[in-house]
């Protein structure tokens, strides 16, 4: 019998359930999780016990979604979702069912869910319930539905993108059924929300393979919640830097970067405005002037579009802003990027260029590259020296100027600002007996 190691408190709480009389298994992404040897994020519960009889079982319980049946159980403040086995009604929306029912049986509930591989249930007691040959999905590294794939998008859309993520992060491939169901279905994604696109794309993006973005534009997925990149992938770049179209360069570059939430983002959307921007000359090439303002703008409108946070946004937008912004590869130029772009924003920027480098054409890329090393390599000097590279570590402040008999308000900045640049030129002037005399001299 197939077995795997359940949490003791999971344990628990199955068994108590199961000593009152009720049937209860681990279900779900857990199950599937522990079969791949991964450590699940989270353990779920399901159950024949309706929701008031699971709360009388346990002491402490939260209805975090009662009305769907499911009662959040507290063993020592851990949290787990224990759900009655359940039906859900007719869906009117691609989201919702009209109503949610009860059911004695475990069948019922698992034909509900998404694929396969996720409609797995197992307890010590009875072993692995696995219905839909889930097992063997896991086996062909495959993402299929649960029975027609059609029924399963219809009731909830966000499905159809769940496919790809899911794909991208098990680096699994999608079922020939289940991908002619996505293409048929696709736009009807329009009518989900897009706080929950925002959080299937982002877990697409940070997963092992973040390149699926692709699939999601031939499956016609893109196209319902983030046509700007469909408009990328059908722009080409006849220019000796490219070898791929916008959208194919947009991918190359996430194979690129790390997996980081809002370097992912940009790295996705860093030439997003070229479409826009595109010329070409007498002689066939192609340009792209002002491409990086376009990015920048069209970035920012579609996260908000996709509900993304202020911080995210922030980081993404001055990503975007500086993935072209040319460095020298001299100490002082070095100091003044890093002024320019903002200490905390420089070092990824940095990995924004080198990525977008690699995902160019073979022309100069060495010597791009070999520039970016440089650069690099002087920014960890400027950082072991802890050079000062703005106001933050200037070693003047502006109560040392009002000290000095500098009224308050712009000249204040101005002297600031001034006495900034001569540092920036050199490091070793970043003295206070240096700079207040310089401050004296500006005074007169």
């Amino acid at each position: 019998m197939l077995q795997i190691q359940l949490p003791e408190k999971v344990k628990y709480i199955i068994l108590r359930l199961e000593e009152a009389g009720f049937e209860a298994y681990a279900v779900g992404g857990c199950v599937r999780d522990s079969l791949l040897g991964r450590e699940p994020n989270d353990w779920d519960i399901t159950t024949s016990a309706k929701p008031a009889q699971v709360k009388n079982l346990f002491r402490h319980t939260i209805d975090t979604g009662i009305q769907h049946g499911t009662v959040t159980v507290l063993l020592e403040h851990e949290g787990f979702e224990v759900t009655t086995y359940r039906i859900d009604g007719e869906y009117e929306d691609s989201r919702h069912p009209k109503e949610v029912l009860f059911t004695a049986s475990l069948e019922e509930d698992l034909k509900r869910r998404d694929f396969t591989i996720n409609a797995f249930a197992y307890n010590d007691r009875s072993g692995m319930v696995d219905m839909f040959d889930g097992i063997g999905d896991l086996d062909k590294k495959r993402i299929r539905c649960v029975g027609k794939a059609v029924e399963r998008f219809e009731e909830d859309a966000l499905r159809m993108l769940r496919a790809v993520r899911f794909s991208a992060q098990l680096g699994f491939s999608i079922a020939e059924q289940t991908k002619e169901a996505i293409m048929e279905l696709a736009p009807t994604l329009q009518r989900i929300s897009a706080e929950r696109i925002q959080a299937e794309l982002v877990k697409l993006l940070v997963s092992n393979h973040p390149d699926k973005m692709q699939e999601a534009y031939q499956l016609g997925i893109t196209k319902a919640v983030l046509p700007e990149l469909d408009a990328a992938f059908a722009t080409q770049q006849n220019n000796p830097h490219h070898m791929y179209t916008v959208g194919e360069h947009l991918i190359q570059t996430l194979l690129h970067i790390r997996a980081d939430k809002s370097l992912r983002i940009a790295a996705l959307l860093h030439d997003i405005g070229k479409p826009a921007a595109k010329t070409t000359d007498d002689q066939g090439i192609d340009h792209f002037y002002g491409h990086v303002e376009h990015s920048t703008d069209l970035a920012e409108s579609i996260l908000k579009r996709l509900k993304f946070d202020n911080d995210t946004i922030t980081k993404t937008k001055k990503y975007i802003t500086y993935h072209d912004y040319d460095i020298a590869p001299s100490a002082r130029a070095v100091r003044r990027a890093i002024n320019k772009i903002g200490e905390e924003y420089f070092g990824q920027v940095l990995e924004l260029k080198r990525a977008d480098t690699l995902a160019q054409s073979s022309y100069q890329r060495q010597e791009k590259l070999d520039q970016i090393d440089k650069v690099e390599e002087l920014y960890e000097q400027i950082l072991q020296k802890k050079e000062c590279v703005s106001l933050k570590t200037l070693q003047i402040t502006g109560n040392d100027l009002i000290a000095l008999g500098v009224p308050k308000g712009k000249e204040i900045g101005r002297i600031l600002n001034s006495l900034l640049e001569e540092v920036l030129i050199d490091p070793q002037n970043n003295t206070p007996e240096y700079l207040i005399q310089k401050a004296k001299k500006m005074m007169v």
